[in-house]
């Protein structure tokens, strides 16, 4: 992980299918845990929905909200 990932969870968009054009930062839970069960993709969009899979798991989602709030 990157510092500058956190970041990136609360600003790219989810590029495809079900929850396309939603912020990766608010994709729900189970959605992140299909992925986790299927397989992430490849490329970076797979390393941020497997970051915030583990944000999200561990209970730690309130630390992006001050990154939303800079935004």
């Amino acid at each position: 992980m990157e510092p500058e990932d956190l970041t990136r969870l609360v600003s790219r968009k989810m590029p495809f299918g079900k929850y396309e054009g939603w912020l990766i930062a608010d994709l729900p839970g189970p959605y992140l845990n299909w992925f986790a069960r299927e397989g992430f993709p490849n490329g970076e969009i797979g390393r941020l929905l497997a970051l915030m899979h583990e944000i999200d798991h561990n209970g730690l989602s309130g630390l992006l909200d001050p990154l939303r709030e800079r935004r």
